[in-house]
């Protein structure tokens, strides 16, 4: 965790990014909520696309984002996206967080805060923790 609270504010993308590569983490998560319009709901995972720097860690970011999406779609019942990615996965070649990576890297937008289902479910302490719950099975298929 980089962040102590809810409230402040985490350090910069190139100190989350060098941190994970500095303890040569076996895979890495940025855990966001997103704000699209409210008619957007569901989550979605974002992956990175090769810009030349990052290449060597997109497959196996690829492959911890289908089995975060898996899980967490199970474990929450959250729908997939339907205002971004493609069955809940999104690709992008221009966030820092993902193009500094060295090991295996993807964000996730756990619902749309806009969206007054998703931010309900999100405000919930009890359902955050199935979040969590769903996260961590990700993360054992992925590393299992």
């Amino acid at each position: 965790m980089t962040r102590k609270d809810d409230k402040s504010v985490g350090p910069c993308v190139t100190e989350r990014a060098a941190l994970g590569n500095r303890l040569k983490a076996d895979a890495a998560l940025s855990i966001h909520a997103d704000g699209a319009s409210a008619s957007g709901h569901g989550f979605h995972i974002i992956e990175p696309l090769s810009i030349g720097r990052n290449s060597e860690m997109v497959s196996g970011s690829a492959e911890l984002g289908e089995a975060l999406r898996n899980a967490y779609h199970e474990g929450t019942g959250i729908p997939y996206s339907n205002y971004l990615g493609k069955k809940a996965i999104d690709r992008r070649d221009d966030l820092g967080g993902l193009n500094m990576s060295t090991v295996p890297k993807v964000f996730i937008e756990c619902g749309n805060m806009q969206n007054k289902g998703d931010a309900d479910k999100l405000s919930s302490a009890s359902f955050r923790q199935r979040i969590a719950e769903s996260l961590a099975e990700g993360f054992q298929t992925y590393l299992g």
